[in-house]
């Protein structure tokens, strides 16, 4: 009985095996992934034969499901698609998305350095030694503050001088005053002549002029006086070098120089095919090197290029309160120059026509359309494009093996 069944077995074994040896498929290398297939029968009958008739009548000769030349390496895709449709290929499907005209904020980043607003030397207006110095470098001093003081030598002196000049012209101009009102009250009783005016007129205007006269010589000797003390013309941080004590300075001489942090300004160039969307009051964000970061907006726009860049200058003004932006940080600037109509696309469905050129596919009365594009933004949510209709349905899934003007069915994803 086990020899039975043993026998039973092998029988079943050689069966298939010589079904599979006049039906099967071997595969020889290098040809291709059509030309690669041969039937085990035309291994024995290369022409045909008996064998081959009995495989074929039988029915269960295996045939390659691939379409005639399709698949042949040499051919391109487009190629391929028109094989396919030749030989009665079903229409490739592909899946679609509506994309629709968007807003893209328009942000253009600048490169350029900070700049204090304002720098001043506390320079002096007379000549004289150097008696104290009032700060130190890197204070923070306000507009007023004093800087440092100079001898003040016979100054004092010359101002008390004026001063009694002053007092002694007040009197003379009393007088002359009281002289000419009594004159006046005579001449009006009858006694005294009508010609005498004329003298105390003069005396009274002499004596007007002299004590104008001496009034400014006063307000001179106060201003000599006060120029020994040097005093800050704007707020802001003492910058070196600081004058030594016992240093002599000359008129325009400098104690220290004054830097003014609180505003800034960013300065930094916009080129040419920007420049038509940049406006004074434009808002910018600004970030330094170092990591600080401050709010602002445009105050000045140049109306010429430099000859060698072709670029314009720019300036931001921003608060800078706590003075930790400093003057000659390299820096870079947001600015937002408001919103353009664009499509937001995922990089994924960009690709390249035969010529090389960016873009892409979309479906339209159920055929493939290409849309040359140019890219705006690149952004963490997409690609910002120009170049495409108001609203369009792109090729998400399947552009790759599909051509320009080639019949699909289309399918919108999910």
């Amino acid at each position: 009985m086990k020899a039975l069944k043993s026998y039973g077995v092998a029988a079943v074994i050689i069966l298939i095996v010589a079904l599979w040896f006049v039906t099967g498929v071997v595969l020889k290398g290098g040809n291709g992934p059509h030309d690669s297939e041969f039937s085990l029968v035309s291994l024995l009958e290369k022409d045909g034969g008996p064998i081959t008739d009995a495989v074929e009548s039988s029915g269960f000769a295996v045939h390659s499901h691939q379409q005639e030349g399709v698949h042949d390496p040499a051919l391109t895709i487009a190629e391929r698609n028109e094989l396919i449709a030749e030989n009665g290929g079903s229409v490739r499907v592909v899946r679609v998305k509506s994309f629709h005209l968007e807003p893209m904020k328009l942000e253009v980043t600048l490169r350029g350095h900070t700049e204090a607003k304002a720098s001043l030397a506390a320079t002096v207006e007379t000549s004289d030694i150097v008696k104290s110095v009032a700060v130190r470098e890197g204070q923070t001093v306000q507009e007023g503050d004093l800087i440092c003081t100079l001898e003040g030598g016979t100054r004092q002196a010359s101002v008390n001088q004026a001063g009694a000049v002053v007092i002694q012209a007040e009197a003379t101009l009393l007088k002359a005053q009281t002289d000419f009102d009594t004159n006046q009250a005579l001449r009006e009783k009858g006694l005294a002549s009508d010609n005498s005016k004329a003298v105390f007129s003069a005396n009274l205007r002499a004596a007007e002029s002299g004590l104008e006269a001496a009034e400014v010589t006063l307000k001179n000797r106060v201003d000599e006086l006060d120029n020994t003390e040097i005093r800050a013309g704007l707020a802001g941080v003492v910058q070196g070098p600081i004058v030594e004590v016992g240093t002599l300075l000359n008129f325009g001489g400098s104690c220290a120089k004054i830097i003014q942090l609180d505003p800034m300004v960013f300065v930094g160039a916009v080129p040419q095919l920007r420049i038509s969307l940049v406006k004074l009051g434009v808002p910018a964000k600004i970030r330094t090197i170092n990591g600080q970061n401050s709010e602002g907006v445009v105050t000045f726009v140049a109306v010429s290029s430099d000859p060698a860049t072709r670029t314009f200058q720019i300036e931001i003004e921003f608060p800078n309160a706590d003075g930790l932006i400093f003057d000659g940080l390299t820096a870079e600037a947001l600015v937002d120059m408001g919103n353009v109509p664009a499509h937001l696309l995922p990089q994924s469905i960009l690709t390249l026509d035969a010529d090389g050129v960016l873009g892409a596919k979309a479906v339209e009365d159920e055929k493939v359309v290409f849309y040359p594009l140019d890219i705006l933004a690149d952004t963490r949510d997409g690609v910002w494009v120009s170049g495409l209709p108001l609203a369009v349905d792109l090729i998400v899934l399947g552009q790759e093996y599909v051509s320009k003007g080639q019949a699909v069915q289309a399918r919108f994803a999910e």
